[in-house]
């Protein structure tokens, strides 16, 4: 069949109630989700885990994946109304978003926004379903040194979530695979670290260490500090239009937005945030009127949100392609579809279309959804953000326990969930990021699998690496990607903070 066909097949997939149901539940959190200050898609998405498992993996797929994308929507409705993002995506939006909420075109800056979240999502979508088939075919040419070679050049670029200590970034990778070996070997079959606790012979389950370090780290987090409510500027729905010379202003920023986030959604780390740093760099240097940037010029809203939702899209293709998640919330991705016994990567679209293509038609609802949702309802999303912790942080505290115990029905796991959350906490308080540590587990046994039978066929011979040409590029490209994430991070930050 060719694309359109298999497109077409997957929207009578997708257009099923319970995956209906599962785009507009997993949207409607996310644009929750960012929309409240402190919660990012990696915790609510920690949360909906367990819950994802009961509905099929295309289900939980298009539940998760909505939930991530959605936030990217959301977290710019407060850094708009409030000068307070509710992603990370979103911190640069606050630069003149903000500032067009104190002149009173607010309205006008969420319409461009959701408009150029909308595009840029769908131009992202059409270059997944591209670009994703062909790529899945070439990468079955991948051996077990290509992926290692990927899996090392997605750990060095995780080591920089930890800001100017890489290292930190590294011992919570090692952390993470450390805790994947727990339980009896797959290839000796001997027992590893269990310390004569027979629950700990099958493992340590990634759901509820997921759910403690996100879900109650930040319940911990949150119940700390004092509350402090946010003003929220009301919007009527008249007063959601852009004028004609803020309209064709955004029309270039989305589209160039769209293609930036196209780029970095294909590098590890965090694509969304680069992705969007970087379109506020870029069209800050180009514009005729730099003088407006800072000071509410339409283009930083349009760029940004356009580049964050692309990238987003675009991060699913390692993760399909190639079954490795470059970008920390495509590991809870690659979690979610590896407890349905659905393995991503070359042969994912070839062996499971029915999945991959609903999955596409999903998304292309789901965008639509956003839009149609985000529009009329902004100002009710943006009221979310006014929620008391005393009422939002013990529904969450019921969700990570529920969805914990469920996962096994072990109360092991409410343990581990709550010492998790404990050791997350303390963790970040210190200054580690949870994220490299939580892909170091998710990806610990494919490293250590690969990493046996490279060194088995090596066999001592170091140099028969230079017989593999894709492995070698993919290492070439560890230290090329350093020095330009440090020269580009440099660049951006200061372009931002210079406003």
């Amino acid at each position: 069949m060719s694309g359109i066909e298999y497109l077409i097949q997957g929207f009578q997939v997708a257009l099923a109630p319970t995956n209906l149901i599962m785009c507009l539940v997993g949207v409607i959190l996310g644009t929750v989700v960012g929309v409240l200050p402190g919660l990012g898609p990696i915790e609510a998405m920690a949360i909906m885990l367990p819950l994802s498992i009961r509905y099929g993996p295309l289900a939980g797929l298009i539940l998760l994946a909505g939930v991530w994308y959605g936030a990217q929507y959301g977290g710019s409705t407060t850094s708009i109304l409030v000068n307070i993002p509710g992603e990370a995506s979103s911190v640069i939006t606050c630069i003149d978003g903000y500032q067009m909420t104190r002149k009173g075109r607010a309205g006008a800056a969420l319409t461009i926004s959701a408009i150029g979240s909308f595009v840029a999502g769908t131009i992202g979508i059409i270059i997944l379903q591209l670009f994703a088939p062909p790529l899945a075919r070439a990468a079955l040419s991948f051996g077990p040194i290509e992926y290692l070679a990927v899996m090392l050049l997605a750990f060095v670029a995780l080591c920089t979530l930890s800001g100017d200590n890489p290292l930190k970034g590294a011992l919570m990778i090692a952390f993470g695979a450390f805790l994947s070996t727990i339980g009896i070997d797959r290839i000796a079959g001997v027992q590893r670290f269990t310390m004569g606790i027979p629950t700990m012979m099958y493992g340590i389950n990634f759901i509820p260490v997921a759910v403690g370090l996100f879900g109650i780290a930040e319940v911990i987090r949150i119940a700390l500090n004092p509350y402090a409510p946010s003003p929220v500027k009301s919007i009527r729905l008249r007063e959601l239009y852009p004028n004609r010379e803020e309209s064709r202003r955004s029309i270039m920023p989305i589209l160039r937005g769209s293609f930036i986030g196209a780029f970095f959604g294909l590098l590890p780390g965090t694509p969304a945030v680069l992705a969007s740093f970087t379109s506020y760099s870029v069209e800050k240097s180009i514009s005729p009127r730099k003088a407006e940037f800072g000071k509410g010029a339409i283009e930083g809203v349009a760029g940004p949100e356009s580049a964050n939702n692309s990238a987003v899209v675009i991060a699913l293709i390692p993760l399909l392609c190639l079954g490795i998640p470059l970008a920390p919330v495509a590991a809870l991705l690659l979690a979610g579809l590896e407890m349905h016994n659905v393995t991503p990567g070359p042969l994912f679209i070839r062996d499971n279309p029915n999945i991959f293509w609903g999955f596409i038609a999903a998304m292309y609802l789901g965008n639509f959804l956003l839009l149609v949702l985000n529009l009329p309802l902004v100002g009710l999303f943006a009221r979310v953000a006014t929620l008391r912790p005393q009422v939002l942080m013990p529904i969450i505290g019921i969700f990570c326990l529920i969805g914990s115990y469920t996962t096994r029905m072990a109360i092991f796991d409410v343990w581990v969930m709550i010492g998790a959350g404990v050791v997350g906490f303390l963790l970040t308080r210190l200054g580690f990021s949870m994220v490299p540590l939580v892909i170091g587990m998710v990806l610990g046994n494919i490293l250590e699998d690969n990493l046996r039978v490279t060194i088995q066929w090596l066999n001592g011979e170091i140099s028969l690496i230079w017989t593999r040409p894709i492995a070698l590029t993919i290492l070439a490209l560890i230290p090329v990607y350093v020095v330009f994430i440090r020269l580009a991070g440099r660049k951006v930050l200061k372009s931002g903070v210079s406003d």
